[in-house]
């Protein structure tokens, strides 16, 4: 992966940044004018994130020589899991999607984010990371060029029932969004049910589902908080995004467009990926009322923190369940790529 540059997303930042560094970024950029298919619209990622990147950063810092336009992808009538087809058919120029969604075209888009194999942000961006140039190549000979992956808040358990340990998932339907989550719930005595992410607050309050998982900072955006009574504060997973382009139409992109865009996700990627940590907690405060939460509006949930023996269990699934089964629906080289670049960095090995 190229090296992070710290370019900042707020309009303060640029003030910051020198008007011949800017002038020497957009020497020489043709007029160019791009088309986005970004996450879901109703969530910070793309409103803090996203959303402003293409709008105002980089028409910002390419001194209007580079324009885009971007609307969420449940703006446009799609759910998500034909994003990548709709790329590689050249229909989205540019888009963004959660990668778990593709887990049924291929266990690949799996290796990333098993439950149970990043108990923290960080070590969620170091698999991501380690594993990224399987996925560059993997894609290429789909006709999409990967730009980059960034990340959720940690996803966890909302519940309209009292669910205080990992325990007392037996007998509940969750709603789930990846085969992973799907397992690790089922491997609780649970049912996992499928339900779009515009679907999850009429489920909840009618009781279609005791639980469901998502973002903690996702959850409190899309006011499951209003629907909900426990948050169980253990990261599941991470719902990593997949940021990619048709690869023909960045082909005809100009050279040094696609470099300066490059350069600018980069930042933009770090700049999700701390956020990804901080509202980890933030969704906690504010789901839950708790002091520290600094937004307008609060929930009244209680905080679940998880037990060592819970933290464990995950673990042990992940290792007895989790691991093997998404190994054995895995291709001998999909296993190999996975323990040479994530096994490695989290000391686990994945079997046939």
């Amino acid at each position: 992966m190229k090296k992070l540059v710290t370019v900042g997303l707020a309009a303060a930042a640029f003030a910051v940044a020198g008007a011949a560094t800017a002038q020497e970024k957009v020497e020489g950029l043709p007029k160019t004018q791009l088309q986005i298919a970004g996450g879901l619209s109703n969530l910070t990622l793309y409103q803090e994130h996203e959303q402003p990147f293409w709008t105002k950063t980089i028409p910002e810092l390419s001194n209007g020589q580079v324009t885009a336009s971007i609307k969420g992808f449940n703006e446009m009538g799609l759910k998500g899991p034909e994003i990548l087809r709709l790329m590689s058919q050249g229909v989205i120029p540019i888009g963004t999607s959660t990668l778990a969604y593709f887990a049924s075209d291929n266990p690949i888009n799996e290796a990333i984010d098993l439950a149970g194999l990043a108990p923290t942000m960080e070590i969620a961006r170091e698999i991501t990371e380690a594993f990224q140039p399987k996925y560059e190549a993997f894609y290429d000979k789909q006709n999409i060029k990967v730009l980059g992956f960034s990340s959720y808040p940690a996803q966890v358990l909302f519940c309209n029932a009292e669910v205080l340990k990992l325990a007392d998932l037996k007998g509940k339907k969750v709603r789930t969004s990846s085969r992973t989550q799907a397992e690790f719930v089922e491997a609780f005595g649970a049912s996992s049910v499928t339900i779009p992410f515009g679907e999850v607050v009429p489920a909840l309050q009618n009781r279609v589902v005791d639980c469901a998982i998502t973002g903690s900072m996702s959850g409190y955006s899309a006011k499951w908080y209003e629907v909900s009574t426990h948050l169980f504060a253990l990261p599941i997973n991470w719902n990593q995004q997949i940021h990619a382009a048709n690869k023909a139409y960045w082909n005809k992109l100009d050279p040094k467009v696609q470099e300066f865009i490059e350069t600018n996700m980069d930042a933009l990627f770090a700049n999700i990926w701390e956020a990804a940590g901080r509202e980890t907690q933030e969704g906690y405060d504010c789901n839950t009322g708790a002091e520290a939460c600094t937004r307008d509006v609060k929930g009244n949930m209680t905080l679940v923190v998880p037990s060592e023996e819970d933290q464990e269990l995950l673990k042990k699934m992940l290792n007895e369940t989790i691991v093997p089964k998404w190994a054995a629906r895995c291709s001998d080289q999909c296993v190999s790529d996975f323990n040479e670049t994530v096994g490695k960095v989290i000391g686990v090995t994945a079997k046939k």
